[in-house]
């Protein structure tokens, strides 16, 4: 087992598809969206934009890598205008190139109109197929260009309110979403029927904020007002804010994995802030498998608040047993077996006094492949722990995710071919326990949550 483990080169982290930012009736709008995409900067890594609209006249500025090395000061001012959509990306599925970078602009004799898109549409192969049959031309390999497509095609005159032909297109997809739609006077935010993206509307200055996570409003002193429900669309223009609904909610079923990796522990996502779930999560975790250790040490830096929770619940000490190095770059290259583990190294050191000769308690998010977790576990024996207890502040890993998040095959999966004990072994851990689905709902007080990673219950057809 172990050498089927070693022979798994990528790295196991989770990635999560987007994060999306708007702003309405803001003098400099464009640099506030640089400001906020920097917050969002978490959720995608690869490539980022933004489009501004000014009298009517669309700009964007786009291209691939972080948020300041695509944006300076010169091609800031180039995006006037007090209406803005902005856009962070992670390349799911490895699908690259400058014609998947959102948000898309699209040219129409009806009126031009840029889109930013976070999630997953389940149905997107047939509707492009459909959409092809009958003569669309498709610029990139983006599943949200579909909504693009569909949006004009519908079966309404120029002078049409856009609001039906956006009903129309959204009641036609499924899956996991959230839309900016920018028109030259307008904003429309768009969330789909299960609830699974989040996607939180603020005030700011006069104007109006929309984002992925709250996080964003903090940066630039705006207020939050309230999420958008599922199946809603939320129209900002001169009017100020406006409610439709293409669909009943049929759920409010976020993203588990949300609250337990994704978002910023000081985002607020539907009512719940992200570090208080953490923390509850890890209290949570401590009643279901409590362990007899000297210290506590989360896995930096998305386990911090649920490594708190399990220490103030046994009462054991917290410790910084593991520190993270901040300025690794993320095009780090690892060629070779040697070369991964050195890189693990300058990621993520164990600091010996703190662990020498302690019990340990490892608390963690999640396991993906479990290489990170071996990883980890060997460090810290090597470090002069004495135990390495490892627990997980989530479930097991079963089964794909065909929402936005990373995970699209069992093979990547190792609790998909493996029990906890065969787990615990192969990381080389002295115990190994996951906090149940029970669990994941009671740390953030919720009735539904979409575990379908968890436990294969999906909130949609999955179409293929």
């Amino acid at each position: 087992m172990l050498e089927e483990l070693k022979s798994l080169v990528s790295d196991a982290e989770l990635h999560e598809e987007c994060g999306v930012f708007g702003i309405f009736g803001v003098p400099d709008a464009a640099n506030l969206t640089y400001y906020a995409l920097h917050a969002l900067q978490h959720r995608g890594q690869e490539g980022c934009g933004i489009v501004t609209v000014d009298n009517g006249t669309f700009r964007r500025v786009k291209g691939e890598g972080l948020v300041i090395e695509v944006f300076n000061e010169r091609r800031l001012a180039e995006l006037t205008g007090s209406m803005a959509i902005g856009h962070v990306r992670y390349a799911v599925g490895g699908i690259k190139g400058m014609e998947n970078i959102q948000p898309f602009l699209f040219r129409h004799n009806t009126g031009d109109f840029a889109m930013a898109h976070n999630g997953s549409i389940v149905n997107y192969k047939q509707l492009r197929k459909e959409m092809e049959d009958n003569g669309s031309l498709f610029q990139s390999a983006s599943d949200a260009e579909i909504l693009a497509h569909l949006i004009k095609k519908g079966n309404f005159e120029a002078h049409s309110d856009r609001i039906h032909a956006i009903k129309e297109a959204l009641n036609r997809m499924d899956g996991a979403f959230a839309f900016l739609i920018m028109t030259k006077n307008r904003i429309y935010a768009c969330r789909d029927k299960y609830g699974l993206r989040p996607l939180a509307l603020g005030r700011l200055n006069g104007g109006y904020v929309v984002a992925s996570e709250t996080c964003a409003f903090d940066v630039l002193g705006a207020e939050f007002i309230r999420d958008v429900e599922p199946g809603e669309i939320v129209t900002i223009d001169h009017h100020g804010i406006r409610s439709n609904f293409y669909a009943e909610p049929e759920r409010h079923a976020m993203c588990a994995m949300e609250y337990i990796y994704f978002a910023r522990p000081d985002s607020d996502i539907d009512g719940c802030n992200v570090h208080n779930y953490r923390k509850e999560s890890g209290k949570i975790l401590w009643e279901e498998a409590p362990c007899e250790a000297d210290i506590v040490v989360g896995v930096p830096d998305s386990s911090l608040s649920a490594a708190m929770g399990y220490s103030e619940a046994s009462g054991l000490p917290y410790e910084m047993g593991l520190i993270k190095n901040k300025y690794i770059g993320r095009t780090f290259i690892q060629p070779s077996q040697s070369m991964r583990e050195k890189g693990v190294k300058m990621k993520l050191s164990a600091v010996k006094t703190i662990v020498k000769d302690k019990r340990v308690v490892l608390v963690d998010d999640s396991i993906v492949r479990g290489t990170t977790s071996l990883r980890i576990v060997r460090m810290l024996r090597e470090a002069g722990a004495k135990e390495v207890h490892v627990r997980i502040a989530s479930s097991p890993l079963v089964k794909p995710c065909y929402y936005g998040v990373d995970i699209t095959s069992l093979d990547e999966l190792i609790s998909a071919r493996h029990n906890v004990n065969q787990v615990c072994d192969i990381i080389g851990a002295d115990t190994l326990a996951f906090l149940s689905k029970e669990g994941m709902l009671k740390a953030g007080r919720r009735s539904d949550l979409c575990c379908a990673c968890f436990d294969g219950e999906y909130p949609t057809e999955l179409y293929e």
